[in-house]
């Protein structure tokens, strides 16, 4: 038996992008794309397209492309599983609100919200987009309850590591971490950072190189 091939944190970067498109596509009533409409659509070189997709075998035939519906229903395995994920939201500031009034379901219709979390007197009790935010010493017994395994934290500063270090005791896999800090969790839990700083200063340099 051949081994696995490690896929490059590059190529599963691209994946929801893939995904994105493949169902865009199939909602416009196309039928087959080459890997030439793909680069165009995404900005994303045909080789590179072709590379990606090597590694999960073969995905389209030389001379007819891809099939839009095939293609549909292999992303949205290996972005999205085949099971809901229920994510829970920690912090409901500014930042944490909008994401509530963020449709998810556009890109992720296995994904649910379940519920929101934060500290303040104020916030407590709000419904925010149908999700409700609850007191952060709920946090474990929520997780427990729903079997929650994605956390998204948007809680300002260092707060962000101890709770992170209760998420993970609680049972989250995976968290989507819009603090600048760095968690300090085991191997076990999967920790995509977001730096709205970082970001934007990506921005202004590629804006200037481009």
């Amino acid at each position: 038996m051949s081994k696995k091939r490690k896929i490059p944190n590059a190529t599963l970067n691209r994946l929801p992008l893939y995904f994105k498109y493949f169902k865009q596509s199939e909602s416009n009533g196309v039928d087959r794309v080459s890997s030439r409409e793909i680069s165009e659509a995404l900005d994303i070189d045909s080789a590179t397209i072709r590379r990606d997709f090597s590694y999960f075998g073969e995905l389209g035939r030389k001379g007819y492309g891809y099939n839009v519906r095939a293609l549909v229903k292999f992303f949205s395995e290996q972005v999205q599983g085949t099971g809901l994920k229920h994510v829970i939201l920690v912090g409901t500031g500014n930042l944490g609100s909008a994401l509530l009034n963020y449709k998810f379901t556009n890109i992720h219709d296995k994904m649910s919200i379940i519920a929101a979390f934060d500290n303040k007197d104020s916030i407590i009790g709000n419904v925010i987009n149908e999700v409700e935010v609850l007191h952060t010493d709920k946090l474990e017994e929520v997780i427990k309850d729903h079997h929650a395994e994605v956390a998204i934290l948007t809680v300002p500063g260092e707060a962000g590591v101890k709770i992170a270090e209760r998420l993970e005791a609680a049972g989250i896999k995976g968290i989507l971490n819009f603090t600048p800090e760095k968690l300090e969790v085991s191997k076990k839990v999967t920790v995509h950072n977001i730096d709205l700083g970082v970001e934007m200063q990506a921005l202004l340099f590629y804006m200037k190189h481009k």
